[in-house]
């Protein structure tokens, strides 16, 4: 069978079952889902929900079923976000799916089908036409004008063209986005023309499913908090254990009552399990999600908040993310000069010359009357601006014929009868290289042509030529445009332009100390240009991909360093990047839009996609969504990341202070042999001040005026450090040490058991309000009533006011052990916790300060 035969009759349907048997349907495999019980155990394992767990199982022997519910409900939700985790790479991949499936004209038995995406075959002939989605990736069997947008592949706006196939060319061996490629790719979008092609490639065969076999391999990250917060869970939980084994041995040795001593070794374990540290880092992020949403950010991945606040390089696509993703026409050039078309905004179409009239004018001839292909669709807006309005220059002409691209020469000619005279007139437009080759130019005007172009090229635009002739109607009938004497008209010079905003968004990044690289397909010209108009460093310096392809592991490290333009880079080249940033210890955010961007939004710390123009599987493979497709909203995220870090170390803070006298007061007294201190009902109460002061009032604590005027924080610095856990645990000594001294105080006094327990539990309450007043607002307590953090005032006062109810009240007297204390008594006991939280503050940033000296 002849190739002509073939591509007329294409498979039989026979044939195409026979392979589709053998070969399976043209989709992407689906991810092997793993079992409730399976994926529940890899949760429940998790050190952090097993304290978790066991809180539950000590609140219900406590007799506190509602807390054992509210932590069961926790676990439940906690289970179901690592099952939301679990099917972020299914979801993306079933993006992938449904963009590579579209329908399908295929010819079967020698007659056209419309069929299913899912259900092409290797070697079967497909019909394209402009607005059809490629289903597979092919050879071209035949193309008349045939372009094609693989900007989801490339990254790049402009479509490319495509030529027939020579029948020895590889797919393996070439990569889409070049011009005169013989090649089809599927989920490409045809802009322009019409063609066959056969299907070479399916399912994960296909260029698009090779990056759906990377995100597959792609595992997720944990952040640096998150590891930070289970290893102080660990340290708790095990200091809980241990002085819970100790309360009982030494209750069971003073009293005798090892049952007893059971209940009181479980109180202080509950008063030790950190159910805080899990309890913040969900609500501190989800609250964060819901925040940062108004600012038309969408969350899939709370922990990117945290980890976005911490970013040090910010690697951006050019096109779609620093751009707009559109091809706008920027300048006309003739020989005698350069009009750049944003001066005339606004000035009568007079105003341009007659040369560069033309130019637009011919273009316009050497185009589609209602183009698809975004190019043209421009030139047309522009003539409708420029040339009176008129659409076409000349109304009454009638196009006689067409001339297509051709081999190598990627130019096409339109003959029109104007009317008059026995001449028609052609308009051609293309490829400099081949509108010069068709104008027959001598070596002194290719030179002057090629200066100009360099000079356009330098402003990162990207250029076709137009040329126009007149022929005598009887030569009309030639075979190849190549036959007639063109006169060279000039350039049309397009431009993806810059995103409003993204200037000063990447000049507020560069305060924060975020270094901005850019990675893109495109022209280092065309890059470094962007680079200088969006106000990166070093916007000069460039690497491209062949010099990635050669540099070794150490000395692309090396050279990244001062390099922020990566030009000509394929995908696979942007996850070498990635990886690189992130071998140098740097947490790196990576933004993009097309599917070729997705592996590298994974594999970065954090992904941002666009959600406007982004494909289905950017947006499932990143963690966070730009909603508006605004560059500058990345900022507000990494302020917002900045505050949520600042916020959670400061209830990181509070909580290790805070266990400290609840700690020591129940464990201390009991090895001492002295009356108990602390009985269920009093940790309960104490938790309903812990738990909403952890939570909320400092997860509502405003941001930093200076948060982006500092650089991000250094991974190797820990959330937790020697100096704050020192700061810590002199706050939590001195209210232990204030509360045990008044406790000391009644029992050497010989006052009641009741009366003494009142007077101990008022003030631990007072420094439990003093631990949060200090680390809300370091070394400024007062601030902490004015800077409108109104979820602290409901804290601090409503614990007061239930303080003094459980002191005065008959019935919650009675409750909680206690016999109401004097006046005097009480206001001792308030002052001696509020200043045993706040003075050792005081003390230490004066030591501080000292040392700094």
């Amino acid at each position: 069978m002849g190739m002509d035969d073939e591509i007329i009759k294409g498979l039989s349907s026979g044939e195409a079952a026979v392979r589709l048997k053998s070969g399976g349907y043209n989709q992407l495999p689906r991810q092997r889902r793993q079992s409730f019980w399976r994926i529940f155990w890899e949760v429940i394992k998790e050190p952090m929900l097993a304290i978790l767990v066991l809180a539950g199982i000590v609140y219900f022997f406590l007799g506190a079923p509602e807390d054992a519910l509210l932590l069961s409900v926790f676990i439940a939700f906690t289970v179901g976000i690592t099952f939301y985790q679990q099917r972020k790479t299914e979801r993306a991949l079933e993006a992938l799916r449904n963009l590579s499936s579209p329908r399908a004209l295929v010819i079967r038995d020698g007659r056209r089908r419309r069929i299913a995406g899912r259900e092409v075959v290797v070697g079967d002939v497909i019909i394209l036409n402009e607005g059809d989605r490629v289903p597979a990736d092919g050879l071209v069997l035949a193309a008349t004008n045939l372009m094609a947008d693989e900007s989801f592949l490339t990254g790049e706006a402009a479509p490319v063209s495509k030529s027939v196939w020579d029948g020895k060319a590889k797919m393996e061996d070439d990569r889409p986005g070049g011009d005169n490629q013989p090649f089809i790719y599927s989920g490409a979008l045809i802009t322009r023309g019409h063609g066959l092609a056969r299907a070479a490639a399916i399912g994960a065969a296909t260029e698009i499913g090779k990056i759906g076999k990377s995100l597959d391999n792609i595992k997720d990250g944990q952040t640096v908090l998150s590891r930070e917060v289970r290893s102080l869970a660990k340290i708790f939980g095990i200091i809980g254990l241990t002085l819970c084994v100790l309360a009982v041995g030494f209750y069971w040795f003073f009293r005798g009552r090892f049952l007893e001593g059971f209940l009181y070794g479980l109180t202080i374990g509950m008063s030790m399990l950190p159910e805080e540290f899990p309890v913040v880092m969900v609500v501190f992020l989800a609250l964060g999600a819901w925040r940062i949403s108004k600012r038309k950010v969408l969350t899939r991945n709370p922990a990117a908040i945290e980890s976005l606040g911490a970013v040090e390089v910010l690697c951006t696509d050019k096109t779609g993310t620093l751009t707009i993703n559109q091809m706008r026409l920027r300048s006309l050039a003739s020989p005698d000069g350069i009009a750049d078309l944003a001066d005339y905004a606004g000035i009568p179409p007079l105003a341009l010359s007659a040369a560069h009239k033309d130019i637009l004018g011919y273009a316009l001839l050497a185009s589609q009357t209602d183009p698809f292909d975004p190019m043209e669709k421009e030139i047309k807006n522009a003539a409708q601006t420029f040339l009176f309005s008129q659409g076409r220059p000349a109304q009454k002409w009638q196009l006689v014929k067409e001339y297509p691209f051709s081999g190598n020469l990627l130019t096409m000619s339109y003959v029109w009868d104007t009317g008059a005279g026995d001449h028609y007139a052609v308009a051609a437009k293309g490829a400099p290289e081949s509108i010069m080759e068709l104008c027959r130019l001598s070596e002194d005007e290719k030179q002057k042509i090629e200066t100009q172009m360099n000079i356009l090229l330098a402003r990162g635009l990207r250029l076709i030529a137009a040329a126009f002739c007149e022929i005598p109607k009887e030569k009309a009938e030639a075979e190849h445009q190549r036959e007639f004497d063109f006169d060279f008209l000039g350039f049309l010079g397009f431009e993806d332009p810059l995103r409003p905003s993204a200037a000063a968004a990447v000049a507020e990044c560069r305060k924060a100390g975020i270094r901005v690289c850019m990675i893109t397909g495109d022209y280092p010209a065309t890059a470094c240009h962007v680079a200088r108009r969006a106000g990166l460093e070093n916007p000069d310096e460039f690497l491209t991909g062949n010099d990635l392809a050669n540099l070794s592991a150490v000395e692309l490290k090396e050279k990244i360093s001062n390099v922020n333009v990566f030009a000509r880079i394929l995908p696979e080249q942007k996850m070498l990047l990635v990886d690189a940033f992130k071998e140098s210890k740097r947490l790196i955010a990576m933004t993009g839009d097309g599917v070729n961007d997705a592996p590298a939004l994974k594999a970065a710390n954090v992904g941002i996609a666009m959600a406007e123009r982004g494909t289905d599987v950017a947006r499932e493979a990143a963690d966070l969504v730009l909603l508006d497709d605004n560059f500058s909203s990345i900022v507000a995220g990494v302020r917002l990341g900045r505050a949520v870090f600042d916020n959670i170390k400061k209830a990181v803070a509070y909580i290790f202070a805070v266990h400290i006298p609840i700690a020591g007061m129940s464990f201390l007294p009991v090895a001492m042999g002295l009356p108990v201190m602390f009985f269920p009902a009093h940790i309960a109460f104490l938790e309903l001040v812990i738990d909403p002061a952890c939570t909320v009032a400092f997860e509502a604590e405003p941001e930093d005026k200076n948060v982006m005027r500092r650089p991000p924080r250094r991974l190797d610095k820990p959330l937790f450090g020697k100096r704050a856990a020192a700061k810590s645990f002199l706050q939590g000594m001195g209210v232990f040490a204030a509360v045990f001294l008044l406790f000391l105080f009644g029992v050497g006094a010989k006052m009641p058991e009741e009366y003494v327990r009142a007077m101990s539990f008022a003030a631990i309450v007072a420094g439990n309000l003093g631990l949060i007043v200090a680390n809300l607002e370091p070394g400024r307590p007062w601030k902490v009533f004015t800077n409108g953090n109104k979820a602290f005032g409901l804290i601090f006062f409503g614990a007061l006011a239930m303080l003094i109810l459980v002191l005065y009240l008959p019935a919650l007297e009675r409750l909680f052990h206690f016999a109401p204390p004097a006046g005097e008594h009480l206001l001792l006991a308030l002052a001696a916790g509020a200043l045993g939280a706040l003075l050792p503050e005081a003390v230490f940033r004066q030591i501080f300060r000292q040392a700094k000296k």
